[in-house]
């Protein structure tokens, strides 16, 4: 009997925009919130095993635009425990995610988040460029 092989590739076609601010997750998405006329809301904290049989909980926000199927998702990069999700990136604060953004040019998003005051910088990645890219896939 033939044996075949199930290989699964994981998609990092979405924007990544990381986020420097020194405030609490919850006044950083309300500010997101009126500066990207979104509405985040605290989800379930996502689950990350970043060593062998290490869970570690990072702040999760989410938001679904109905009218453009966009997904949004604002997640902190420091654990429960005090490790980073995306270690080579230690002096980003929040990730932003944007799934589905066939619509939104990301400067003109990154611009608007710079103007936020509790918002110290604001950087586009390539999630591919990232070792710890896998992370991110949820």
């Amino acid at each position: 009997m033939a044996k075949h092989k199930l290989l699964f590739e994981d998609d990092f076609s979405f924007d990544l925009i990381g986020i420097c601010s020194s405030n609490a997750d919850y006044r950083l998405s309300w500010a997101i919130n009126r500066a990207l006329s979104l509405a985040l809301v605290k989800d379930v904290d996502l689950n990350v095993r970043l060593k062998i049989d290490e869970d570690h909980l990072f702040s999760f926000y989410s938001f679904f635009d109905e009218d453009e199927h966009i997904e949004y998702y604002l997640i902190k990069n420091l654990s429960d425990n005090f490790l980073k999700l995306i270690p080579e990136q230690n002096q980003i604060d929040y990730f932003l995610v944007i799934k589905n953004n066939f619509t939104h040019d990301v400067s003109e998003l990154i611009q608007k988040l710079k103007e936020v005051d509790i918002i110290l910088a604001a950087f586009q990645f390539d999630p591919n460029s990232l070792k710890s890219k896998g992370n991110l896939v949820f």
